[in-house]
């Protein structure tokens, strides 16, 4: 243990014995978090219990000068919770409190700690939804998908975490608790710090209690499937469904690969000889539902789709669904390592940027499959590889080296809802330009004094 023997002592008193650990069995569940090629040994694991411990912590830790690396359920996929530097992985998931719905004002107060699905469910009682709908919903916490700003399926006609979050209780690393905004869809008294927070990734301050706004539960929802001869015609109709007026719920693709291995795993009867399949569908009143399904699959036929199923039954839309939902876990049975990132680009230049990530995957030799949120242009390259082949792992990072450069040359970005993390800080400088770098690194100064707060990521 390279901490000083004093600050266990002090975290034990605040938190009791059985919150903190030392040993090394207790410390590797907390080296990873679901990103591979990543990993750092903390020195100490604490779970606090509630904000005023959260505060205790960070004001001995400060005294210290020992890292703090924030965590939840540990599902990110860019390395933001790996404690890259040691010292201590400070464990929210013991605030798990659902603290307030309020149906009359759609919103919910909520502790970092909660699951992003039990508080789907528990607001559905109320005929609520809460719209963000990360690919890890069953176990990833709210506090992580405010810290990630998280995206998933709904985005195009939702957007993502940050249009959700009305207010944060957050502790800075001095241990002082602040409160940004509030219970109001309308507030532009002060900088907007809420969305500072929103999607720091752990490195301005620890977030203890967010407000998240909801929306009245849909009504219906139905799903339709289109297979293509290419990517290249699915992203035509993607851009026809969009220059039509119709703004979907479910806009998302599949690849040729992704297609092949997805129907191996779950057996979905989908068309092995499309190049590309396009998940497609709407949500609401019933008969606006049924009107734009009926558009977009009228689109799609128009644009040259080889074959078309609408799914008007939950179940049935949600065994569609499960298609796009079981890519990862597909692509993972073919071998024993799975590197999934994500870039953006504008929508017009996804079927470019799929061509160019095959391009890329060809000159390492390497297998990846991609999918993703057409809508949005948000792509999902997954690399599948042998872990003990030293060099595919070589190969891979220069390919994923080349796949954000490509992203950024096409007008788009390194990521769209992953987050930075570790994984992708070697990149973000060419995606912000060393004005905008360095007034990161000014930010993160200002919060954080000391650096103490999840240091190698944001602003370091």
């Amino acid at each position: 243990m390279s901490v000083d023997i004093s600050l266990v002592e002090e975290l034990r008193a605040l938190l009791g014995a059985d919150n903190v650990r030392t040993s090394a069995g207790e410390l590797t569940p907390y080296m990873r978090d679901a990103t591979p090629l990543f990993s750092g040994t903390p020195d100490v694991v604490v779970f606090p219990a509630d904000t005023g411990q959260v505060a205790g912590v960070l004001r001995i830790a400060t005294r210290h000068g020992t890292p703090v690396v924030p965590r939840g359920a540990g599902t990110n996929l860019c390395a933001a919770t790996v404690p890259l530097r040691g010292g201590i992985v400070l464990v929210l998931t013991r605030m798990n409190q659902i603290l307030e719905v309020s149906p009359e004002e759609l919103l919910a107060r909520v502790q970092p700690g909660v699951a992003t699905a039990r508080l789907a469910d528990e607001v559905s009682r109320f005929g609520l939804v809460f719209p963000p709908d990360p690919g890890s919903r069953t176990v990833s916490t709210i506090g992580g998908n405010v810290a990630t700003c998280a995206g998933g399926l709904r985005g195009l006609k939702y957007g993502v975490t940050r249009n959700y979050v009305l207010g944060l209780e957050a502790v800075l690393p001095s241990g002082e608790v602040i409160r940004t905004g509030g219970r109001l869809w309308k507030d532009v008294a002060g900088y907007d710090l809420t969305r500072l927070l929103t999607g720091s990734e752990g490195t301005l301050a620890v977030i203890t209690e967010i407000t998240v706004a909801l929306l009245p539960l849909p009504a219906t929802a139905h799903t339709g499937v289109a297979y293509f001869e290419t990517l290249a015609d699915a992203g035509r109709a993607v851009a026809a469904i969009i220059a039509d007026g119709v703004l979907p719920s479910t806009l998302e693709f599949l690849d040729h690969t992704c297609i092949g291995v997805v129907e191996d795993y779950a057996q979905l009867g989908l068309r092995r000889d499309a190049g590309a399949l396009l998940l497609f569908g709407d949500d609401g009143p019933p008969d606006m539902v049924e009107r734009h399904v009926a558009r977009m699959s009228d689109i799609c036929l128009g644009q040259g789709a080889l074959d078309l199923t609408v799914a008007t039954e939950v179940a049935a839309s949600e065994a569609l669904l499960a298609a796009r939902r079981c890519s990862l876990p597909a692509l993972s049975r073919l071998n024993s390592l799975t590197v999934l990132e994500d870039a953006s680009v504008p929508r017009p230049r996804l079927p470019e940027m799929v061509e160019r990530i095959e391009a890329i995957a060809a000159r390492y030799d390497l297998l990846i499959g991609t999918f993703g949120h057409a809508g949005d242009g948000n792509l999902h390259p997954t690399c599948v590889l042998d872990a003990d082949d030293a060099d595919a792992v070589s190969r891979t990072h220069r390919a994923f080296a080349d796949i954000f450069a490509a992203a950024i040359e096409l007008g788009g970005t390194i990521t769209g809802e992953h987050g930075v993390g570790a994984a992708k800080l070697p990149y973000l400088r060419d995606r912000l330009g060393d004005e905008q770098t360095a007034l990161l690194r000014r930010i993160k100064s200002a919060f954080d004094p000391t650096g103490i707060l999840n240091p190698g990521k944001l602003g370091s």
